[in-house]
């Protein structure tokens, strides 16, 4: 079968191969899956790079969130197991964490309703406690992790401003259904923020970028409101000044949501229900904005880690034959 390979670390364009290389067989509790759609992550780059916290043995296949075919045509979405990931025909995944697919969506709108939405659904609901009325102010929002949380904020009742990088992703914002966007690059964040609340600022703030997101983030933030740190996609990891926070009353929480695959694994799949019944209604719909072939997907890869894309990014393998 075919599968992109990393031999060593860096640049995604620079250091993924594709390569003909053996069908990968499944360990004890795991199941071999036919990939139909992988989505694109900014943890792919930064396994890439070195990165990650988590560090496959290298030669490794990235891509970390797919929509897979099992052996008796069941349609599921997995993480798979590293170092057999999904930019390749084929890939393996633990048994106990593969979840239904959802008939609402194809493959790779099914495959992007996984870790974003999972994160976004924990970061708001879990973590921050969002509810209707309140205002949530989202970072990236255009961005395959944003746009699923701006997403889940009006399907939650919140009144939703939307912090993006450009007058594209703006507009892609504005279809996303956010009450508020502002341009960082021509507006001043904390101001518009300010002016949209009457001065107030938002009650939940989710922040995928860290640096200088997080110092806006610290400043717009509403009595006792809540900031949920989800990543740090600027490459840069602030440092809270806790004094802060006490003085305006606000809190920090952080979300990793892969620890609740090991940690509380029934709350995933509580999530996943909850995901597939808004994905039904037509509530949430994930923004695919590009669907490449296998034979794209280090380029794809390297867009993501540069932030030049809206939405997710797709990679679908085809009929996904082996060689």
């Amino acid at each position: 079968m075919q599968a992109w390979q990393v031999h060593e670390n860096g640049e995604p364009s620079e250091v993924m191969r594709l390569r003909q290389v053996e069908r990968p067989v499944p360990g004890d509790g795991q199941v071999l899956l036919r990939v139909r759609a992988a989505n694109v992550n900014f943890p792919d780059a930064l396994m890439c790079r070195g990165h990650y916290q988590v560090r496959p043995p290298l030669p490794f296949t990235p891509g970390v969130e797919i929509c897979g075919e099992t052996e008796d045509g069941r349609r599921v979405l997995a993480t798979p197991a590293l170092p057999y990931g999904g930019f390749a025909e084929y890939a393996v995944a633990d048994a106990a964490a593969v979840l239904p697919a959802p008939d609402a969506l194809d493959d790779a709108e099914a495959a992007a309703l996984h870790i974003g939405y999972q994160t976004g659904w924990f970061a708001l609901h879990r973590r921050a406690g969002l509810e209707a009325g309140e205002t949530l102010l989202v970072h990236a929002a255009a961005g395959g992790v944003g746009s699923a949380a701006v997403q889940l904020g009006k399907a939650a009742g919140a009144t939703v401003i939307g912090v993006v990088g450009g007058a594209g992703k703006a507009a892609v914002a504005r279809e996303l259904g956010c009450d508020v966007v502002v341009d960082r690059r021509s507006e001043d964040v904390v101001a518009a923020v300010k002016e949209a609340t009457g001065g107030r600022g938002a009650d939940v703030i989710y922040d995928p970028v860290g640096g200088q997101a997080y110092a806006q983030s610290a400043k717009t933030v509403a009595f006792e409101g809540r900031i949920v740190v989800v990543g740090f996609a600027s490459g840069t990891i602030p440092n809270p000044a806790l004094n802060h926070a006490l003085i305006k009353n606000y809190s920090i929480l952080g979300l990793h949501w892969g620890l609740y695959n090991t940690k509380k694994p029934e709350l995933v799949r509580h999530c996943h229900e909850r995901l597939t019944e808004l994905a039904a209604k037509g509530a949430v719909k994930p923004l695919v904005s590009e669907r490449v072939p296998l034979e794209e997907a280090a380029a794809a890869v390297q867009r993501v880690a540069d932030g030049t894309t809206t939405g997710r990014v797709a990679v679908v393998p085809g009929n996904g034959a082996a060689v």
